[in-house]
C-alpha cells in the first residue's frame, strides 16, 4: 500500500469528549508524515497506533490552536522517550519563537535537533523532496497565513516482464538496472529490442492534498490538478454560507466544487462545526456537485481506493 491516511482528529475549534481537533498521520510511498497537531494529539497517536519514532516531519498549516497546540506536548515526550533523530517541523513563520518559547520556559528535556522550515511564500513552493516523495504548498485564504500541503509519490522504476526477458539468452541481470531505468536493450546482432516489451509500466505516483481552513479559493484547482485523495476543510452547509466571509471557512458544496474542478479522485470533509450533530448532510450536500464523498470520523483511515473505519 503505498498510500494511507489515518484521522487523528477532524473537528474545528475546542477539543471536546467526541470530537478531536486536527489531526493526520500520512504514510507514504514507505514515508511517514504528522499533517497538523491539534490538542490531544499525541493520545490520538498512541490509541490508534502511530509509531512516534517513525515521524520525522511535522506539517503545520498555521498557528490558530486548534491545528497546533497539541505540538508542545509532542515535542516533550519525544524528549522523554530520548529521541536522537533530528525531527523537522514546517509551518508559517512564528512556529520557531512560540515552539522554542514554550521549551524553554516548560524546561522540557529535549535533546535531539528540532529543524524549522518557516513558510512566508503566498505562491506554492517546494518545500521537501527526497527519492521517493516531495511536498509543495497550497497557499489557502484563511484569517491567518494559512498553507495546505500537496504529498506527491516520485515515479516509480519500471517492472521486469521476466517471462519476455527469458526469451533474450542475452540479457543478464546486470542489465535489469538499465531496463528498469526505461532504456531498450541492443542484442548482439544490432537488433533493438524496445523496453516496452521487457518492463511493465508502474502505477501511476500517488497524491494527496490536505488543505485545511480556508475559504472557497479556486485558484487551487491547478495545483491539486489530478489528486488521488483531497481533505479539504467543510465548516459549514450551505445555508450558513453568509458566515465564510467573516470566518474565512468553506461549505461542503464549495470544497466538492473544488474535488470536481481538479478531477480529485476522493473527496474528504472535515472541520466540522460544532453546531451539526449529524455530519452525514455534508456528505449529501457535497454530492450533489461530486460524487465520490467521504466523511472524516476520528480513527478512519483511508487509501487511494477504499476507506476503512477503525473503531477502538
Amino acid at each position: 500500500m503505498s498510500l494511507k491516511l489515518t484521522v487523528l482528529g477532524c473537528h474545528s475549534a475546542t477539543p471536546r469528549v467526541n470530537a478531536h481537533p486536527t489531526s493526520q498521520y500520512l504514510e507514504i510511498n514507505n514515508r511517514h508524515f504528522l499533517i497538523d497537531c491539534g490538542e490531544g494529539t499525541q493520545r490520538q497517536m498512541r490509541k490508534y497506533k502511530v509509531g512516534f519514532s517513525k515521524i520525522n516531519h511535522i506539517f503545520i498549516s498555521h498557528l490558530h490552536g486548534d491545528h497546533f497546540f497539541g505540538l508542545i506536548g509532542l515535542l516533550s515526550t519525544f524528549g522523554i522517550l530520548n529521541r536522537e533523530k533530528d525531527l523537522h517541523v514546517f509551518g508559517p513563520k512564528g512556529i520557531k519563537q512560540v515552539t522554542e518559547l514554550q521549551l524553554k520556559l516548560s524546561m522540557s528535556h529535549v535533546k535531539y535537533k528540532i529543524v524549522f522550515h518557516e513558510l512566508t511564500s503566498n505562491k506554492s513552493e517546494l518545500i521537501f523532496e527526497d527519492d521517493k516523495v516531495s511536498v509543495h504548498t497550497i497557499p489557502l485564504h484563511h484569517r491567518v497565513y494559512t498553507n495546505g500541503y500537496l504529498f506527491t509519490e516520485k515515479p516509480r522504476q519500471r517492472n521486469l516482464h521476466l517471462d519476455n526477458i527469458k526469451q533474450y539468452d542475452e540479457i543478464e541481470i546486470c542489465d535489469y538496472h538499465n531496463l528498469k531505468a526505461g532504456k531498450d536493450f541492443m542484442l548482439s546482432s544490432g537488433e533493438i529490442i524496445a523496453n516496452s516489451e521487457l518492463t511493465i509500466s508502474p502505477d501511476k505516483p500517488k497524491s494527496y492534498a490536505f488543505c485545511s481552513d480556508t475559504m472557497y479559493k479556486p485558484d487551487i484547482v491547478p495545483i491539486i490538478k489530478d489528486v488521488d485523495l483531497l481533505y479539504h476543510e467543510a465548516t459549514f452547509l450551505k445555508e450558513l454560507e453568509h458566515l465564510c466571509e467573516r470566518t474565512k471557512h468553506s461549505t461542503a458544496e464549495q470544497a466538492a466544487i473544488i474535488a470536481k474542478d481538479a478531477n480529485a479522485g476522493k473527496l474528504i470533509l472535515g472541520h466540522y462545526s460544532s453546531r451539526y450533530s449529524d455530519i452525514e448532510c455534508f456528505r449529501e450536500e457535497a454530492q450533489t456537485v461530486f460524487e465520490n464523498v467521504e466523511l472524516a470520523r476520528v480513527g478512519e483511515v483511508f487509501t487511494c481506493n477504499t476507506s476503512v473505519p477503525v473503531h477502538v
